[in-house]
């Protein structure tokens, strides 16, 4: 089964973007012999790991990059069965989606901000989310699921068409304006309670969302997003743990070597003193000399390593109860985000919830008005209609009275009875005409209560995603807060990589 062309071409699209190809690719085939893949992971390490890599046959590219997807899986052998060596090996397109598939989640989940999908078209944009989004909820089960998403055609979770109103739908509007606000109000609270707002700056107004942007913001990518580099801090730790236990070691074994220099210059000193009382210096003693002068300028030596590895390990301790406090501040605010986005969540959900059954009130009421309006107006119509046949008569009959008025007694009769007739009309008509009024004065009030109940709907609508904006604010102050911790993580790294630099 070939590839979705739309998700194939979305694939292509940010690969392009992240700009390591001299020209722009065109087809997914072009990607075959994996260079592309490196430099895309050297691009989100920003490191020049994998150029050495590029120089080896092809079967040593795709393992450095299977190496790289299996840091990714919550398990080994779930990137070599999602990815095959021999499908990559034969080029097939599908495997080659797979790949870029797992590196747009992982670069959307380490470097990619809102406003950086902006440069994508939106229809491209949808396609994009729709991926991300299957990753998201299909993490456990990428296995099954995969192909099946990138060969068969899926309803992507955005859609050009129904972008409004999908966004009205989870647009809670609700028919209290007051206890709207009050559920807004506590959201804020919700937010800025428990210390979160020492790291939420002051609430701007948001771009216009975008697919992309509508997926990198939810509480669910988010989460998964601080998961991931929690896990990271927790990954340097354990590397800094393990190089401290060598270096432990190391010392240790330092130790064991400066005692026995020790012990034998000992036994040296009691061997020189015992000749010195003997007042002899034979060439045995000479020898015993240099090797001693010899020993101690090992035992010097090894006593300087000490002291210096003993002077290393106390800054790595130093370095790494730093690193332990920050993993676990970061823990903590972790733990803190996470609960209030949960918080989150379940308030918008609550939201939705009313906004929902509001909307089905309203809808039917104004179905109910629709169907009013439109059988007073045909009644309306009916007595216009009525009304007009009723004058034709009348002033037919007037005609009749105006040429018999003059006629004889029997004809004057006859005329008599038609003024009776026609008074009935004219009553009739007046009758027809009060009726008309009445319902003239009905449809003008169900066209009002109509506007009102319109304008009423519009001003909920705005007021929901004017609060939409303001929590997507929130979050995303949240995630640059997040992201500056991440700096100065960096910084540190940095500047303990330096140390141990000049330290070798």
């Amino acid at each position: 089964m070939p590839l979705h062309g739309a998700r194939a071409a979305a694939l292509l699209a940010w690969v392009n973007s992240t700009n390591v190809c001299t020209d722009p690719l065109d087809d997914l085939s072009q990607l075959r012999d994996c260079n592309v893949f490196i430099r895309i992971i050297n691009k989100i390490h920003r490191s020049e790991e994998g150029e050495a890599v590029r120089e080896q046959p092809l079967p040593e590219r795709i393992s450095f990059i299977r190496g790289f997807l299996q840091k990714l899986c919550k398990h080994k052998s779930a990137a070599e069965s999602l990815v095959s060596v021999q499908e990559l090996l034969d080029g097939e397109e599908l495997a080659l989606a797979k790949v870029a598939v797992l590196l747009l989640y992982h670069a959307s989940m380490s470097c990619r901000s809102p406003g950086d999908w902006n440069e994508f078209d939106y229809k491209t944009q949808v396609e994009l989310a729709s991926i991300l989004q299957f990753v998201l909820d299909n993490e456990e089960s990428l296995n099954e699921n995969l192909e099946m998403f990138l060969q068969r055609k899926v309803p992507p979770p955005f859609s050009s068409s129904s972008s409004s109103s999908s966004s009205e739908e989870r647009s809670p509007l609700l028919s209290l304006p007051h206890r709207r606000e009050v559920r807004f109000l506590e959201l804020k609270r919700i937010a800025s309670s428990s210390g979160a707002n020492k790291y939420v700056r002051p609430m701007l107004s948001g771009p216009p969302s975008s697919p992309m942007g509508d997926v990198i913001q939810t509480p669910q990518f988010q989460l998964r997003r601080l998961k991931k580099q929690l896990a990271i801090e927790r990954e340097n730790r354990d590397e800094l743990e393990v190089e401290l236990a060598e270096n432990r070691k190391l010392i240790t074994e330092k130790d064991a070597q400066i005692t026995m220099m020790q012990q034998r210059i000992e036994r040296l000193a009691l061997l020189n003193e015992k000749q010195a009382a003997d007042q002899q210096e034979p060439k045995e003693m000479e020898e015993l000399r240099d090797k001693n002068e010899s020993l101690m300028g090992r035992l010097h030596e090894a006593l300087k390593q000490c002291q210096d590895l003993k002077t290393e390990k106390a800054q790595m301790d130093r370095k790494i109860n730093q690193l332990s406090e920050e993993n676990g501040d970061l823990s903590f605010k972790l733990r803190e985000i996470a609960s209030h986005l949960v918080q989150l969540q379940e308030a918008l959900n609550e939201l939705s919830e009313e906004h929902n059954a509001a909307l089905s009130q309203s809808q039917e009421k104004q179905g109910q008005l629709e169907s009013e309006l439109h059988s007073a107006l045909q009644e309306k119509k009916c007595s216009e209609e009525k009304i007009e046949i009723l004058q034709g008569k009348i002033s037919l009959l007037e005609d009749q009275l105006a040429k018999l008025g003059e006629g004889s007694a029997q004809q004057k009769g006859e005329v008599l009875g038609d003024v009776l007739k026609l008074e009935e009309l004219k009553q009739e008509v007046s009758s027809l005409a009060t009726k008309g009024a009445e319902l003239q004065a009905t449809v003008l009030r169900l066209e009002e209560e109509k506007q009102q109940r319109e304008a009423t709907l519009q001003s909920e609508r705005g007021r929901f995603q004017e609060e939409k904006q303001q929590l997507g604010g929130l979050i995303t102050n949240l995630q640059s807060s997040l992201s500056e911790n991440q700096r100065v993580r960096e910084m540190l790294e940095q500047n303990l990589q330096g140390r141990e630099a000049e330290a070798e």
